[in-house]
């Protein structure tokens, strides 16, 4: 059972050798700040080309965006706290400036989510979602 989904996006040149390290970074923030389950890994990662990905002139060619869409109930403040943990661990262990990487989080109703053929909100949660 998810409960968020990632997107990643990116130049393909730049993205493409940090994925594995980026990917675990992500995963590593959503288990210990909103509490996602070890083993609930969703990611997806979107290299794109020079003509398909366009950004100001103040990002770099390591510009990269992070869509998170999970279930709605966490506090504004364990957001915060997300957003700010990636902007460090990933500036910390990939060297992306947090001037390169922006992040988004989509936060919707369980009853909006289709997972495993029930809504969201008739499924059984073996963790707790409101933190």
């Amino acid at each position: 059972m998810s409960m968020a989904q990632i997107k990643v996006y990116g130049l393909g040149e730049h993205l493409n050798p940090l994925k594995a390290q980026l990917s675990q970074v992500i995963h590593s923030v959503m288990v210990d700040v909103v509490g996602l389950p070890e083993n609930k890994k969703f990611q997806r990662y979107f290299p794109m080309s020079t003509d398909d990905f366009l950004f100001p002139s103040d990002r770099s060619a390591g510009y990269t965006v992070i869509e998170i869409s999970m279930f709605e109930g966490r506090t504004d403040q364990v957001k915060r706290e997300l957003i700010q943990q990636l902007f460090t661990r990933i500036n910390e262990q990939l060297k992306l400036s947090p001037n390169d990487v922006e992040i988004t989080l989509f936060e919707t109703p369980r009853s909006h989510w289709g997972i495993r053929g029930l809504p969201g909100d008739e499924l059984d949660l073996s963790y707790k979602v409101e933190v």
